[in-house]
C-alpha cells in the first residue's frame, strides 16, 4: 500500500447524516459539471496551473489617443459645450490652485499639502459621470471631484489654511476635506479606512432603495491593506451600489508596483471577488466618463460593486513630505507630463470640435490664476478658529476629562495672548 494510500484510509469517514447527496446531483462517472458549493467549474482531466499572464494582461479601455482624436465615433459620449468647458475649467483651475498651494507649503504658509498633477481626468471623469446625490468616499487625491461638484476655490483655502471659516474648523490636516453639502465624507489619513465604511453606506442605500450609489476612491498601494479585501467580499456578498475606484499611478508613495504584487495590476482581483470589472485608461477624460457612468448604472439597477482600476501616473511628488527623484527618474516624469499629460489630451479634443481656442486657453489661465490668488489672500488673513471648539465640538455632553484639559489650556492660553490671534478671544 503507497503512503498517499494509507493516508487516505486513516480519515476519519464523513456519516451519511452529515452529507447527503441532492437529487439533482449527478454521481455518474460521466459528469463535467462540479457539484461543489465552493466553485462553478467544469471538471478536466488536464493536469495544468492557472498562470499570471503578464505578456498578455488585462486591456485597458480608452476613447482617445494622446492628440484628442477618438477611434470610434460610437463611443464618444457626445458631451455638451457647456459641460465639456465645465470638466476643461475644473481640471486645470485644479491644476492652478495646486501650484499656488504646494508653493505656500514650500514658503511655510500652510503646513502640507498633496498636488493632483497628472490624474485630473481621473477625478474629473469620474465625477461628471456620477449623480449629485451619489455619496463620495476619497481617499486624498480627489480634490478634482470636489472642484467639479461645486466647492468654492475659498472653501479649499479655508480648510488648507484651517482657519475660523473652515468647515471643520481646523481639526483636519490640509487636504483633508469634506462637505456634506457635496455629498463628500470627510478624508481620513489611515490608507483604506474609508472602503469598508464606503460599504456600509451602500449596503444603507440598497436597504432605503434610494437609487443612488456611492463611489469609494483608493490607490493600488491602499488595495494592499486587508480593508480592501474585506471591502471587495462584503460588497459582492451583500450586493451593495457602490464602485471602487482605483487609480493605479504606478507608486505606493516611494513602492513601485513591481515590488507591491506580482499580479496584472487591481483589476484582476475584480472578478475573483466576484465584481464586475474593467480597466481605462486614466488619462482619457472620456474613457474614464463612459466607464464610470456604465459602472454606476449597474451598480444601481443591479445592486451590485463594480471595480474600475483607471490607469495614471502621478506627475508630483506624493506630497510636500516626499521627494519622487529619489526613487524615479527626472526622464520618467517629463514623458508623463510632456507626452500622456490628461489635461493636454482634453485640450486638443476641445480644439478639434471648436469648443475650445488659444485665446480662450490665453485668457483662462489669466482668469482661474487670478480666482486662485485672491481666495488665497482671503484664507490666509483670516484668524484660527476659536481654541474652545478642539473641546467643546467633539461631544454633546463635555466629559470631566476635556473639561480639566480645556482649563489647562486656558491658563496657558492666558499667559502667551500674544501668539494666539483667534477669532473669539474674550471668554
Amino acid at each position: 500500500m503507497s503512503p498517499q494510500t494509507s493516508q487516505l484510509n486513516t480519515r476519519v469517514p464523513i456519516s451519511s447524516s452529515f452529507y447527503r447527496l441532492s437529487p439533482s446531483y449527478s454521481t455518474d462517472s460521466g459528469e463535467h459539471l462540479a457539484q461543489f458549493p465552493g466553485a462553478k467549474a467544469a471538471y478536466t482531466q488536464k493536469l495544468e496551473f492557472l498562470q499570471p499572464d503578464v505578456a498578455n494582461g488585462i486591456p485597458i479601455y480608452r476613447v482617445m489617443d494622446r492628440h484628442g482624436s477618438v477611434f470610434d465615433s460610437s463611443h464618444d459620449p457626445q458631451l455638451s459645450e457647456d459641460e465639456m468647458v465645465h470638466m476643461y475649467k475644473s481640471m486645470t483651475m485644479l491644476n492652478t490652485m495646486d501650484k499656488i498651494l504646494y508653493e505656500s507649503q514650500r514658503q511655510g504658509r500652510i503646513s502640507f499639502y498633496m498636488t493632483n498633477y497628472g490624474e485630473e481626468a481621473t477625478h474629473i471623469g469620474s465625477a461628471a459621470a456620477l449623480d449629485s446625490e451619489d455619496l463620495v468616499y476619497g481617499q486624498y487625491r480627489e480634490a478634482g471631484v470636489l472642484m467639479y461638484r461645486g466647492f468654492s476655490l475659498e472653501q479649499f483655502m479655508n480648510q488648507c489654511y484651517g482657519n475660523c471659516d473652515d468647515i471643520g474648523q481646523g481639526k483636519q490636516m490640509p487636504v483633508h476635506y469634506g462637505s456634506n453639502k457635496h455629498n463628500f465624507v470627510t478624508i481620513s489619513s489611515p490608507l483604506g479606512t474609508q472602503m469598508p465604511q464606503a460599504v456600509g453606506s451602500a449596503y444603507a442605500f440598497k436597504r432605503a432603495q434610494n437609487k443612488k450609489a456611492v463611489i469609494c476612491y483608493f490607490g493600488e498601494g491602499a488595495a494592499s491593506e486587508g480593508d480592501a479585501h474585506a471591502s471587495f467580499n462584503f460588497s459582492a456578498t451583500l450586493e451593495c451600489p457602490i464602485i471602487f475606484f482605483c487609480r493605479n499611478n504606478g507608486y505606493a508613495i516611494s513602492t513601485p508596483v513591481s515590488e507591491q504584487y506580482r499580479g496584472d495590476g487591481i483589476a484582476a482581483r475584480g472578478p475573483a471577488y466576484g465584481m464586475s470589472t474593467i480597466r481605462v485608461d486614466g488619462n482619457d477624460l472620456l474613457a474614464v466618463y463612459n466607464a464610470t457612468k456604465a459602472a454606476r448604472e449597474m451598480a444601481v439597477s443591479e445592486n451590485r460593486p463594480v471595480l474600475i482600476e483607471a490607469m495614471t501616473y502621478r506627475i508630483g511628488h506624493h506630497s510636500t513630505s516626499d521627494d519622487s527623484s529619489a526613487y524615479r527618474s527626472v526622464d520618467e516624469v517629463r514623458y508623463w507630463d510632456q507626452k500622456d499629460h490628461p489635461i493636454t489630451r482634453f485640450y486638443l479634443h476641445m480644439v478639434s470640435k471648436g469648443v475650445w481656442s488659444e485665446q480662450l486657453e490665453k485668457e483662462w489661465k489669466s482668469e482661474s490664476k487670478k480666482k486662485v490668488l485672491e481666495a488665497f489672500a482671503k484664507a490666509e488673513k483670516k484668524l484660527k478658529p476659536d481654541w474652545r471648539e478642539m473641546f467643546t465640538e467633539v461631544y454633546d455632553v463635555v466629559p470631566e476629562d476635556l473639561k480639566k484639559q480645556m482649563e489647562e489650556m486656558e491658563k496657558h492660553v492666558e499667559k502667551y495672548k500674544d501668539q494666539y490671534p483667534l477669532k473669539n478671544y474674550a471668554k
